[in-house]
């Protein structure tokens, strides 16, 4: 089993931990794709109500949103910039379906499709990489800075790829320090004496932990590490 105790021990998450985490679900879902069809991409992604190829598809505009919203130069706080999203239009394909700026093009099948989970990644680590120490920028769970960001990217790949590999039925095990960097900025009220991986589900409300009840609601936070010293 591994753990960490001590969340100010797993330091600090860079643009290299979220293009590992890309890297590793791209590596999977095209080992996935080269052992079924299309159609298959359709089945339900995991426990979601949104299939295999709706789920890449969030994925994507998830990083390519992240990406959007740290390239602002920061204004100050209060401003409408630091008050809400990038005003793109977001729009679901069907009733039930997810609300993405982008899509990818169900004629280039699999690989395109993949493409487009490849090039948001890259957008959202080049931002995380390049934007200055002091970048701030708007999230619903906090306004954040890059290494938050890149968190909550790695978050989005790891479990999103998580609920596609288990739709498609092929395994996913991100590893244990990824995770436990991930649990560290986000998740401050994670249990830290349980494996990493399934800690992560547990914590977005996609598995089960020995003694505690599994999460019909979540969230993380999003605030930068000085605003939670503050708030603590």
């Amino acid at each position: 089993m591994t753990t960490t105790s001590d969340p100010a021990a797993r330091g600090t998450l860079t643009a290299d931990d979220l293009q590992h985490a890309v890297r590793l679900s791209l590596t999977t879902l095209r080992a996935a794709a080269a052992a079924t069809t299309t159609a298959d991409w359709q089945r339900p992604a995991g426990t979601l109500n949104w299939s295999c190829w709706e789920t890449v598809e969030h994925l994507a505009d998830d990083l390519f949103a992240y990406a959007a919203q740290l390239g602002l130069d920061t204004p100050p706080l209060g401003t409408p910039l630091l008050d809400t999203e990038v005003p793109f239009l977001w729009e679901r394909r069907r009733e039930g379906g997810p609300a993405n700026v982008t899509y990818a093009d169900p004629g280039a099948g699999t690989t395109g499709l993949l493409q487009v989970l490849e090039s948001c990644g890259a957008m959202l680590t080049a931002l995380v990489r390049t934007v200055p120490a002091d970048r701030r920028a708007y999230h619903c769970f906090g306004i954040s800075d890059a290494e938050g960001f890149a968190a909550m990217g790695i978050v989005e790949t790891l479990v999103h790829t998580h609920d596609v590999a288990t739709g498609l039925g092929v395994p996913f095990h991100p590893p244990a320090g990824l995770c436990d960097g991930v649990l560290g900025r986000l998740f401050p009220d994670a249990p830290t004496d349980t494996d990493r991986w399934p800690t992560l589900l547990w914590a977005t409300g996609r598995g089960e932990l020995p003694g505690r009840e599994r999460l019909t609601s979540w969230r993380w936070f999003a605030e930068t590490r000085e605003q939670r010293e503050q708030r603590e």
